[in-house]
């Protein structure tokens, strides 16, 4: 029997919060309390805690195919880029199995091969095309505070360059924030929602715009942990790896389905 590919899943994992009415799919997504911007990571936590060492493998897998990806010459930042987005819409796949109560597999890093790949390559091509464009952006800024170093005086070139790097800092950081909310929700709308690349970019845009206030809590708490994590030689993001991504999920889930 065909299943809507709308229709939310229903949580069965005992440690993650089951809705009492998963309701219907909500196409633009809804704004939640701020405090949720912690509750994402809790619960992306309780989906870690279900299977760890699974979580662990994957991450580490993961990572070892980026780098030799990388790796390859002129093609590798490319080929790393596109396949990006199909990694985390297998990774989606994987969080809603275990949100479902069934078992998270190694076999769902992968899984996003067989979802609608095509259009999670998309989004890794947007999102290259994107900061190719940022790139530009501040060079140009940063090249044009270098022409001003060479033809001004002493003062005049150490304040140029200064101020021309502080600019391009900004303007890099203003233009990727956008860039980020395009392609925050966009893979696991694409993977579990099967909505074009497009309307997922968009889509995942007006959410987090919604929700600009849960995602500063949120984003302060990972900026946080992320530094504990880094601290053992960067091994706590064996752990803090696995459960961002959960979060992904859980933010997704908790925007774009009604409780």
């Amino acid at each position: 029997m065909a299943t809507d590919p709308y229709a939310a899943p229903r949580s069965r994992v005992a440690d993650v919060p089951a809705r009492a009415d998963d309701g219907n799919f909500i196409a633009d997504g809804q704004a939640v309390p701020a405090g949720n911007g912690w509750k994402w990571i809790t619960d992306g936590w309780a989906l870690f805690a279900r299977q760890p060492g699974i979580w662990i493998a994957i991450v580490v897998v993961f990572l070892l195919i980026f780098i030799i990806v990388s790796l390859i010459p002129f093609v590798g930042g490319l080929a790393a880029a596109l396949l990006g987005p199909i990694f985390a819409g297998g990774i989606m796949l994987g969080c809603r199995a275990l949100d479902q109560g069934e078992e998270l597999e190694f076999g769902h890093l992968f899984a996003g091969f067989r979802e609608n790949a095509g259009q999670l390559v998309m989004i890794g091509v947007f999102n290259l095309v994107a900061w190719i464009v940022i790139g530009i952006v501040v060079a140009l800024i940063v090249g044009a505070s270098a022409f001003a170093l060479f033809s001004g005086g002493g003062a005049a070139r150490t304040t140029g360059s200064m101020m021309g790097i502080l600019l391009g800092a900004l303007i890099a950081l203003a233009l990727a924030v956008p860039v980020y909310m395009a392609i925050w929700f966009a893979a696991p709308l694409v993977a579990l929602n099967r909505l074009d690349a497009v309307t997922a970019l968009k889509t995942s845009f007006a959410a987090c715009w919604k929700n600009i206030v849960p995602f500063l809590l949120y984003g302060v708490i990972l900026f946080v942990f992320a530094i504990l994590a880094a601290i053992p030689f960067g091994l706590g993001w064996l752990v803090l790896g696995p459960v961002v991504a959960a979060s992904v999920y859980t933010a997704y889930r908790d925007i774009f389905y009604a409780s």
